[in-house]
């Protein structure tokens, strides 16, 4: 009997759909569990302030009327009266309508705290610790609670296997184009997961390519290629001395109406307090230029006469700066508020899906291999395995975010 032979040209495609499958599932498989955790801190650090509100009463307040902005005088008055501070930091507005006013402050005896405050009648609500659920998991996310020039560049090496991943995903799966509204077939669970994961994918690829070039970007960013921010240098015998908190708020009304007639478009979103390092109030905000971070519009002024000393307007910012300024907005979704909020912790959620999703795969292929009564628990001890050593490095990165915590809770202790 004749045996039927495929043409050179078919077969040689095969060959490389099925090294290009195989570069896919290495990618995606050996440091599975590494990459879900990041995926997943990620999409939780998108809504870390809101997991504060709902962790923190204090927070909440019942929010104004459309379009009201915070005093920002009585925001000062109420922390500069509140017992027990030495030294004020700073002030970041509301982030919604029914969230406080947060002062971050070092109290008398070392500790860095934050103070809750009304923004419209300036009252102290309460007092929180310095870290909360937004800086647990943006610290995790970010660089596992490492020092910053360690973790980062470890955390960010996983961008260039995301790109290694979607790359080979397109090659892999021929005219994806096709496949945004092919829904899972629920014929059995594997199949409901392969058509699972690819329909998560094609609906993820824009998602999946801004995460991995702001993910590159960071890393290139940590390696020494990071674009200067905007600041004021002072001269070595400018005076340095950390002004009190009754003193700051003294001053204060004085540079923010000087910062006001400066650039009256500036809409103020946080103002830094005059330290020792920086003898200066810093007022940043929001202006016309889009997807920058508050500090690339800012006024500085003098702490002692309120004279302005510099201003600066994101859309003066060179191409580096502005590569810099907008990676953060577009990595987290925070430049248009709760509308793009959602849909990033929505993809987030998806890109999370995609890394289990992988593993559920594997797993349910080689237990329906195995032909046992618990297909799927066997096949996720199988895919455990595996992972080969890889494994062991995923777990450890993974342990060593949470090994690490108590570095971070006592780094603001006193």
């Amino acid at each position: 009997m004749a045996t039927a032979t495929l043409p050179a040209g078919r077969t040689g495609k095969m060959k490389t759909s099925r090294l290009w499958w195989h570069v896919h599932h290495w990618v995606g498989f050996k440091l599975a569990l590494f990459m879900s955790f990041v995926f997943l801190t990620g999409t939780l650090a998108v809504v870390s302030n809101e997991i504060d509100w709902l962790l923190q009463p204090s927070l909440r307040v019942s929010p104004p009327g459309e379009g009201a902005e915070p005093d920002w005088e009585k925001i000062v008055a109420g922390a500069t009266t509140h017992p027990g501070i030495k030294q004020i930091q700073g002030i970041e507005e509301p982030i919604a309508g029914a969230f406080a006013a947060r002062v971050s402050v070092i109290w008398d005896d070392g500790r860095y705290g934050l103070l809750h405050i009304h923004p419209a009648t300036g009252a102290v609500q309460g007092e929180a610790p310095w870290v909360g659920a937004q800086r647990v998991l943006r610290n995790m996310h970010r660089h596992l609670n490492l020092p910053v020039w360690i973790g980062v560049p470890i955390v960010c090496t996983l961008a260039f296997l995301m790109l290694v991943s979607l790359v080979s995903s397109l090659m892999v799966y021929k005219k994806w184009w096709r496949g945004f509204l092919k829904l899972p077939r629920r014929r059995d669970a594997r199949t409901w997961w392969g058509d699972f994961h690819r329909l998560a994918g094609v609906w993820s690829l824009w998602f999946v390519t801004l995460i991995t070039l702001t993910g590159i970007w960071y890393f290139v960013e940590q390696m020494g290629a990071d674009a200067p921010v905007p600041r004021v240098a002072f001269s070595k015998d400018a005076p340095r001395a950390a002004h009190g908190p009754i003193e700051a708020g003294q001053r204060f009304a004085a540079s923010l109406r000087a910062a006001r007639a400066a650039d009256p478009q500036l809409d103020i979103q946080s103002v830094r307090f005059p330290s020792a390092r920086s003898p200066a109030f810093v007022f940043e905000g929001a202006k016309s230029a889009m997807l920058v971070r508050p500090r690339a519009n800012a006024v500085w002024t003098d702490v002692a006469s309120g004279r302005v000393l510099a201003t600066y307007d994101g859309a003066d910012l060179d191409l580096h700066q502005r590569i810099s300024e907008m990676a953060d907005p577009l990595h987290f979704g925070t430049f248009g508020g709760y509308w793009t909020k959602i849909p990033w912790f929505v993809f987030g959620g998806l890109l999370t899906s995609l890394s289990v999703s992988g593993v559920a795969i594997y797993a349910l292929r080689i237990g329906r291999e195995l032909k046992q009564a618990t297909p799927f628990a066997l096949g996720l001890g199988r895919a455990w395995h595996g992972m080969a050593k890889w494994r062991w490095l995923a777990l450890a990165l993974v342990l060593t975010a949470f090994i690490m915590l108590p570095a971070l809770l006592a780094e603001r202790a006193g």
